[in-house]
């Protein structure tokens, strides 16, 4: 491959039970809701908003009040993680060796701004992403095959010579409609939640994967 492509959150760092309890004290505790882990944990997926009007309908909040809360939420997610920020195993070791050797690498993630700067500040690893393709940069969500197809054409490589890493069926599926290849890190998701995708070249529990490491 000429190119890799990196979701965040659950890919990068396995943070996706601070975002789910982050979301649970807002929407139980600020929004009076009732909602069990199990609930929340399979919108985990797509913008912020999304979230909310997949949860709560499309009526309930303005786009102002959204945001707001989306801030809300992420600023508790940021105070709970931050002591045990750090990479998935071997991806240092990874993202250098591929910087080393001239491989262009992306983000493409449906984090604001505000939580991939938090990441990408704190572990001091910007200088190995040439190209952000945040939630603000892009129109529709995975599975939609934007966000994907953007960081592609901003690193000016085709997206067939992209390899996509995703932790969850959604991205996978963004990836497999931009017409990329997927390896799927199983912080999140089984790999039978992935049966139907015929993108999927590896599951890997980190990237210390012998497979993995082969991909450079």
């Amino acid at each position: 491959m000429k190119a890799f492509i990196f979701d965040l959150n659950g890919t990068m760092i396995n943070d996706m039970p601070y975002h789910t309890k982050a979301w649970q004290y807002l929407l139980n505790n600020d929004l009076g809701g009732d909602f069990t882990w199990d609930e929340i944990k399979p919108q985990m997926y797509g913008k912020n908003p999304e979230v909310l009007v997949r949860i709560f309908g499309p009526n309930r909040f303005t786009m102002d009040e959204m945001n707001r809360l989306s801030y809300e939420k992420e600023k508790r997610y940021q105070e709970e993680y931050l002591p045990y920020l750090e990479l998935l195993p071997g991806l240092h070791d990874f993202l250098e060796n591929a910087y080393q050797k001239g491989i262009p690498m992306a983000i493409g993630s449906a984090a604001i701004p505000f939580n991939i700067d938090f990441v990408l500040d704190n572990l001091n690893i910007r200088k190995y992403f040439k190209v952000i393709v945040s939630a603000d940069d892009v129109e529709l969500s995975k599975p939609h095959p934007e966000t994907f197809l953007k960081a592609a054409q901003l690193l000016n490589v085709s997206p067939s010579d992209c390899l996509v890493f995703e932790d969850v069926p959604k991205g996978a599926e963004a990836a497999a409609n931009a017409g990329m290849q997927a390896v799927i890190i199983t912080t999140t998701h089984e790999p039978d939640e992935f049966k139907h995708l015929p993108n999927i070249i590896q599951f890997a529990e980190n990237f210390n994967d012998e497979v993995v490491k082969g991909l450079i």
